[in-house]
């Protein structure tokens, strides 16, 4: 094991080890206790079976066959969502044929980033995070199930799921992707639109065509942005099947596998030999096995979130320095857009995720001896699964990148480090994603131009404001000033700025994403300025410092009066009314800060109480 992966393994296991070891106690609790059905009342369980058909109610009258819970983010409006439709169908029939029933438990709310990008509704995405973890936890409330398997892939929605099935961690659960759309018009191709239209140069119907030939079919976007990362640490934690992650929908591996998904939940529940619980699987090492494999990647900065959420409800207590500690000996093996040419069918076709998997391991970089759903430790998910004769079996990956332009071993990477890093000094603390930032971009000393709003950083580009050297400061973008959205309505103008020869970047309490490109970023930073962090005292033509190289976010000493003086979260002049936003003052209210997730849930929830 490499030294720097051993010593942050243990620090994280050092910091939690009392949470950890309360965590632990609860889902043992709940384990003794239920949720086994001979032990509601006669009442309880027939309501849980009244819609059953008659052989299914003999079936869950006692603990003879397993109930298997299915918690579906299904929509029309989500492609990467839409195929879910038909899964439930091909899992009920799979389960039945392994011994068990399946009850459609329940959904969760699932909204797009692509469709609310630079809208108002955005402002409600990473609260729908919490939101889904609530849905998740109501869905499993009736404590019926033996079982759980949850079908999601975007954004927020695979961390809610995970978050909420959390609180019921002494039961097996296995998530189950449904893939990536085939590759349409390449992601390069669309952001040179992008660009071109932002400097008036396209149409909007040569945008809207661009745009309908990238995102045109049913499966994940193509680009590697928080869905696509999602299903990759699933992998890397062990969640998924082996190699589930990218094969696209409506094939007939895809069947296969939600088939093989659906019929191995079924014999690793408390009633089978192989008991695995999810609250086991998701453990230190298997968090450390995630941040590695999304640095290697190059995957999205909302994992800086998502990923010390996830942890926070396992008991378990990462923060940034170990993201940045571990990127700085993580070789990038993966040029996936943005940061690089390749989709993501490009990247699994390469060798995608097994590939990483096996070059990781030999590394010494990942764990090896974890617990996984697949039932042995990781090496399993160093193989692939093929269709043989129409039968479902998995081989080895091939020893080397079919496509070294996509994918490469740790011999020979994109570079030495993982790209993550993070940024400290009189303004709080940010994270920097440099992959896909060319170096002599790492850095920036210039005036700070102040905005509040996207809306407002827009006009002073239209009306030709910003032709000049300058750090774009986007304040009040945080969880408690409107819910943190993500901020890429911008990224297409700082493109074509910098393109211009402007040195330029992003200075922001709010979010970026797994879209961050060529311009520097400093994102999520902590305090945001709607706490009062100092992001909300800088003021127009401050010099600003953001230093990628060597760690530093800076303003110049003496900063004066902020552009908006006194403003807080409570007494902003914008309103939170529109597509909802009244209904989550509660949430914005009680949103922790970015290095701690971001969450509503309070972080001694996992305490002991008598």
């Amino acid at each position: 094991m490499h030294p720097v992966v051993s010593k942050v393994t243990a620090r994280i296991r050092q910091r939690s080890r009392d949470s950890r070891a309360a965590y632990l106690r609860k889902i043992d609790n709940m384990r003794s206790t239920g949720p086994y059905r001979g032990r509601v009342s006669c009442s309880n369980l027939a309501h849980g079976v009244a819609a059953c058909p008659t052989g299914e109610k003999q079936d869950l009258s006692g603990n003879r066959k397993p109930n298997i819970a299915i918690v579906s983010a299904y929509n029309d409006m989500l492609s990467a969502h839409q195929p879910f439709e038909a899964f439930p169908g091909i899992i009920k029939a799979a389960v039945a044929d392994a011994g068990g029933v399946a009850q459609f438990a329940g959904g969760t709310p699932a909204m797009c980033d692509g469709i609310t990008q630079g809208q108002d509704g955005m402002e409600l995405s990473l609260f729908s995070r919490d939101v889904i973890a609530l849905s998740t936890a109501i869905a499993l409330s009736h404590n019926v199930f033996d079982g759980v398997l949850c079908l999601g892939v975007c954004d927020k929605i695979v961390p809610g799921l995970l978050i909420g099935a959390l609180s019921f961690g002494h039961l097996p659960v296995i998530f189950v992707p449904a893939g990536p759309m085939p590759s349409g018009l390449a992601n390069r191709e669309k952001n040179d639109v992008r660009e071109r239209h932002a400097a008036g140069q396209a149409s909007r119907a040569e945008l809207l065509e661009a745009e309908i030939k990238s995102y045109h079919a049913p499966g994940t976007c193509t680009f590697y942005g928080t869905a696509n990362s999602n299903q990759l640490l699933m992998e890397m934690m062990g969640l998924h099947l082996p190699g589930a992650s990218f094969p696209n929908p409506g094939t007939a591996l895809r069947d296969a596998l939600t088939r093989s998904a659906a019929q191995r939940i079924a014999g690793i529940t408390h009633l089978a030999d192989d008991y695995i619980p999810l609250g086991e699987v998701v453990d230190v090492p298997a968090l450390v096995n995630a941040i590695v494999g999304l640095l290697a990647t190059g995957g999205s900065t909302n994992h800086t979130i998502h990923l010390v959420a996830i942890a926070r409800a396992a008991g378990i207590r990462l923060n940034w320095d170990d993201f940045a500690e571990l990127s700085a000996v993580v070789p990038l093996l993966a040029r996936i857009y943005p940061n690089g040419a390749a989709d993501i069918n490009q990247f699994h076709a390469a060798g995608g995720v097994a590939f990483v998997t096996r070059e990781l391991l030999d590394a010494g970089l990942l764990h090896g001896d974890v617990t996984t759903v697949a039932g042995a430790d990781l090496s399993d998910y160093t193989r692939e699964p093929v269709l043989d004769g129409g039968r479902l079996t998995w081989q080895e990956t091939s020893e080397n990148s079919l496509d070294d332009a996509i994918l490469r071993p740790v011999s020979s990477p994109f570079s030495q480090e993982g790209g993550l890093r993070v940024v400290s000094g009189n303004l709080g603390r940010a994270v920097v994603k440099v992959s896909a930032v060319s170096r002599d971009n790492w850095t920036i000393e210039a005036p700070a131009e102040v905005f509040t709003s996207q809306d407002e950083f827009i006009h002073a580009y239209r009306a030709g404001e910003l032709e000049k050297d300058f750090v774009a400061v986007i304040s009040y973008q945080g969880p408690k000033a409107n819910g943190m959205p993500e901020l890429h309505k911008l990224s297409p103008m700082l493109g074509v700025l910098q393109a211009r020869g402007f040195r330029v970047a992003l200075l922001t309490d709010g979010r970026m994403s797994g879209a961050s490109g060529k311009v520097l970023a400093a994102i999520q930073v902590t305090p945001e300025a709607a706490e009062y962090g100092a992001l909300a005292r800088v003021r127009n033509g401050d010099l600003v410092a953001i230093d990628a190289i060597r760690g530093k976010l800076n303003t110049t000493p003496g900063t004066g009066q902020p552009v908006q003086p006194e403003l807080s979260h409570g007494d902003r002049s914008i309103p939170h009314t529109g597509v909802g936003r009244e209904l989550f003052s509660c949430f914005r209210a009680n949103a922790g800060n970015a290095e701690e997730g971001a969450s509503i849930f309070p972080y001694d929830a996992l305490k002991e109480h008598p």
